[in-house]
C-alpha cells in the first residue's frame, strides 16, 4: 500500500524593497493629489467671503484700491450700516418671514409627507404626481393670478402676508423630500404601535416624528434659507412698502444708495450672510444626515 506524501508548501517570495518603496510612495501622492484638490475646492468658495469680509473693514478710500488686507480695521463701518434708518426694520421683517414661513411649512407638509409614505389609499400615485408636478413650475408662471388675487382681492399688497400664508398649505419641495425621508422609517415601527393602542395621530407625534428629525432639520434649513434669501416675492408684493421690505430687497436699495462706499455695501451683505452662515454650521449635521437618508429608498 503505498503512502502519498504531503508536497513541501513553498514560502511566498518576498516583497522587494523597491516594490514596497515604489507601493508607498504612490499611497503618499494619491494623498496629496486627495487633499490638494480639496484644499483647493475649499479656497475656491471660502476667499469670495473672505474678500467681502476684509473689504468690509476698509475705509472709504482703501475700498476703492486693488488692496487686499485693511490698513486699519473699520469696525464702524458694520455700526453705521446698523445704524442706516431701515435696515433693523428690514432686519425683523426677514426673521418673521423666514421662521413663520419655516414653522408653517414644516408642520404643515409633515402630514402629507406621512400619508404619502405610509398609507394605502386609491390615488396616492396620482397624489405623488401631483406633488412632482408643482415642483417643476416656475412662481413665475401662476405670479399674475397669484397677486390679482393676494393684492385686489384681499388688499394685502404692500405686506409680507402674501408670501408667508400660501406656506401654511404645504411646499411640494419640503412634501417629497420628507416623503423621501420617512420611506426609510421601518413599516414594523408603526404596525408596533398600533398594536399597542396608537392611533395614525398619535404613531406619528410618538413614532414618526421623533425618529425624523433629520428629515424634518433638512427641510427647516431649506425652507428657512429660501425665505431668507427671497427676493422675487418681497419685490412683487412688499415694493410699494418700504416698512415691510427684506434684507434681500432693501440690500439693493441700500447698495444703490451707497454705490461708491463699497465698505459699507460689503458690511451690509456680511450682516445679511451671517446668520445664513451661523445657522448652517451648527445645524450641518442634521442637514447633511436628512439629506443623505432621503435617497435611500424611494
Amino acid at each position: 500500500m503505498t503512502q502519498v506524501l504531503d508536497k513541501p508548501v513553498r514560502p511566498a517570495p518576498p516583497v522587494s524593497y523597491a516594490a514596497e518603496r515604489t507601493a508607498k510612495r504612490r499611497a503618499l501622492l494619491e494623498w496629496v493629489a486627495v487633499h490638494s484638490l480639496g484644499v483647493a475646492a475649499a479656497l475656491f468658495f471660502t476667499l469670495p467671503f473672505v474678500f467681502v469680509f476684509l473689504t468690509s473693514l476698509m475705509s472709504d478710500s482703501q475700498a476703492l484700491s486693488r488692496d487686499l488686507v485693511p490698513h486699519t480695521w473699520e469696525w464702524g463701518n458694520y455700526k453705521a450700516v446698523l445704524d442706516t434708518p431701515g435696515f433693523l426694520t428690514w432686519w425683523k421683517n426677514t426673521l418673521i418671514y423666514a421662521g413663520l414661513g419655516t414653522v408653517l411649512t414644516v408642520v404643515s407638509s409633515i402630514p402629507v409627507a406621512y400619508a404619502l409614505a405610509k398609507f394605502r389609499f386609491r390615488g396616492r400615485n396620482l397624489a405623488l404626481m401631483l406633488v412632482i408636478s408643482m415642483m417643476m413650475l416656475p412662481p413665475q408662471v401662476v405670479i399674475i393670478p397669484m397677486y390679482l388675487f393676494w393684492a385686489k382681492q384681499l388688499d394685502l399688497s404692500g405686506t409680507l402676508w402674501p408670501l408667508i400664508i400660501p406656506m401654511a398649505f404645504g411646499d411640494a419641495f419640503s412634501i417629497f423630500l420628507l416623503r423621501q425621508f420617512l420611506m426609510t422609517i421601518p413599516n414594523e415601527y408603526l404596525d408596533a404601535a398600533r398594536v399597542d393602542g396608537c392611533g395614525d395621530l398619535r404613531t406619528l407625534l410618538k413614532v414618526v416624528l421623533p425618529m425624523a428629525k433629520p428629515g424634518i432639520a433638512a427641510v427647516a434649513l431649506f425652507q428657512f434659507f429660501y425665505a431668507w434669501n427671497d427676493y422675487f416675492g418681497p419685490q412683487i408684493y412688499a415694493s410699494e412698502n418700504p416698512g415691510a421690505w427684506t434684507l434681500s430687497y432693501g440690500l439693493e436699495s441700500f447698495k444703490g444708495a451707497h454705490h461708491t462706499d463699497w465698505n459699507l455695501t460689503m458690511a451690509a451683505t456680511v450682516l445679511v450672510m451671517a446668520p445664513v452662515i451661523l445657522v448652517f454650521f451648527f445645524a450641518q449635521k442634521a442637514f447633511v444626515e436628512g439629506v443623505t437618508l432621503t435617497g435611500v429608498k424611494g
